[in-house]
């Protein structure tokens, strides 16, 4: 950094780029060297305001202000404006703490997010990183995990299991080698949190995994990604070569006197790659076959070893525990729904992005209060929570709080957060052979039920679309759905029946447009 040279923060976020960030670096460039001025250009993640990227934020001696959506062009006209001081112009935003969608929420995972160079140590440790581990590494096995189980942690992952009882089981596992397993393989429609994480805060991730790898006695971690986030695998090799160097992975890990390596490899598209003993066999280097259970990965998992497979939300949620304690973590939240939840707000919404809130927030609050609402202007119809396996909630349904008790009852999921927002052109019924259609193809094809099931739904909605005997075929949809949540080995044949129920329930019109067709038919 040259002496005086003021310094600029621009996200090298797959959505940024994909908006025209490194454009916006080449402009700044141009610009500031044609006029003689001195600039250090930080490259960040992103902070999550997904409708205002690229975000160009500017360190000045009153804090950093932030200017979106900046595109190339704009770029001239910015330093006119004397952005470089924080200068009034049309796109300025103001300080990032103050603009009302950052805040009101409660960022506790995601805070450097946006904030640091996610590829400098030092950074990371100025905004809090590395306490945890460094807290954790003066500890014994048991009470790191103590400390996990007052949380009230349970797996980001979707299924909301209780964490420690995961880390419990693989630390008083018998066995010459174990292995920590990070479940980066994020599939799920209108899902982004894991990949904003890995690009723009990776450290948090290693941190967590490393803790784990001492609480549990694991020796070595596998970050199973995506093969459709190159930035974020890019990022995570980077950030894994600064962690070797610098001590934080490699015999000693962080100076604890105990061995933890970590190794990011990809995957190759498969969503099935997401439940996670067919990631394990992918890992392998086999086809991604379902296994049955038990026995369960914490007992007989990676290479027949003891195995702690968790998500990346999950593990990102540790260091701020640890460094804060668990008790702290836990007084957010309501219920058994501790701590902070990443929801990622997408489809037909005004502020897509990415929110932190305490458990207990509603999706009324979520969809209205930040999202501002459809992007078409139109009455928000249906919003789907927890992916493609998600069920489908009406409108009048919005007030549920963010739970994972409430959405139970409501027979529905929270899944990985993801939340997509439909407005009143949507047609349920296809919606619901989507569903069906979307098992069909990511079917590993182990097990009848979800092989053969999600086929034939696709079949018979097609006949319930068409007005064919309409109530007879839906009859048969209903068998279906209950021979897949009843028979399927694994969550993907088991869930799929989740929102073609809530479609049916919630949207029964949209079953029976084609009742007069059905009526001639039979």
């Amino acid at each position: 950094m040259a002496d005086g040279a003021t310094r600029l923060f621009i996200p090298r976020d797959m959505a940024a780029l994909a908006l025209g960030a490194d454009g916006v670096v080449a402009a700044v460039e141009r610009e500031t060297a044609k006029r003689g001025l001195a600039l250090d250009i930080v490259r960040t993640g992103s902070r999550g305001l997904l409708w205002v990227e690229p975000m160009v934020e500017v360190e000045t001696p009153h804090g950093r202000i932030a200017y979106g959506p900046v595109s190339a062009r704009d770029v001239a006209d910015l330093l006119d404006a004397d952005m470089l001081n924080g200068g009034a112009h049309s796109l300025r935003l103001g300080r990032p703490e103050d603009i009302p969608f950052l805040a009101k929420q409660q960022r506790l995972t995601f805070a450097r997010c946006g904030v640091i160079d996610p590829f400098s140590l030092e950074d990371y440790r100025a905004h809090g990183g590395m306490a945890g581990l460094e807290r954790a590494a003066a500890m014994d096995a048991a009470a790191i995990i103590d400390e996990v189980k007052a949380s009230g942690l349970r797996g980001r992952g979707g299924a909301g299991f209780p964490t420690w009882i995961k880390w419990d089981t693989v630390r008083k596992a018998d066995a010459d080698r174990k292995y920590i397993v990070c479940n980066a393989d994020e599939g799920d429609s209108g899902t982004f949190a894991d990949r904003l994480l890995t690009e723009g805060d990776p450290f948090t991730l290693i941190e967590g995994m490393t803790i784990a790898g001492l609480a549990t006695g694991a020796s070595k971690g596998f970050i199973y990604s995506r093969s459709e986030y190159p930035q974020a695998f890019e990022a995570l090799q980077r950030a894994l070569a600064v962690a070797r160097r610098r001590g934080v992975l490699g015999a000693s890990a962080a100076g604890s006197g105990k061995p933890f390596e970590i190794e990011a490899r990809l995957g190759a598209g498969a969503y099935i790659c997401g439940e996670e003993t067919s990631l394990l066999e992918s890992l392998e280097g086999k086809r991604a076959l379902v296994r049955a259970k038990p026995p369960i990965p914490a007992i007989k998992g990676l290479f027949g070893k003891p195995t702690l497979v968790n998500n990346v939300l999950s593990f990102a949620a540790i260091p701020w525990i640890m460094a804060n304690g668990g008790k702290a973590y836990a007084d957010f939240g309501m219920g058994r729904s501790l701590g902070t939840l990443p929801v990622q707000l997408a489809g037909n919404v005004k502020r897509g992005g990415l929110i932190e809130l305490a458990f207990g927030a509603t999706l009324r609050a979520v969809v209205e209060e930040f999202g501002g609402g459809t992007l078409s202007g139109r009455p928000v119809r249906a919003v789907q929570v927890g992916g493609p396996l998600g069920a489908y909630f009406p409108e009048r349904m919005l007030d549920i709080p963010l739970d994972y008790e409430a959405f139970a009852a409501a027979k529905g999921l929270l899944g990985h957060g993801g939340v997509v927002v439909f407005d009143d052109s949507v047609d349920l019924a296809k919606q619901a052979r989507f569903a069906f259609e979307f098992c069909a193809v990511e079917s590993c094809g182990k097990c009848t039920p979800c092989r053969i099931g999600a086929t034939r739904g696709v079949e018979t909605m097609d006949k319930v679309i068409a007005g064919v005997q309409t109530e007879r075929n839906l009859n048969l949809v209903r068998d279906l759905c209950e021979i897949m949540t009843d028979g399927s080995l694994c969550a993907m044949g088991g869930l799929t029946p989740v929102p073609v129920m809530s479609a049916i329930t919630h949207f029964p019109e949209d079953f029976s447009k084609g009742s007069r067709l059905s009526v001639a038919a039979e």
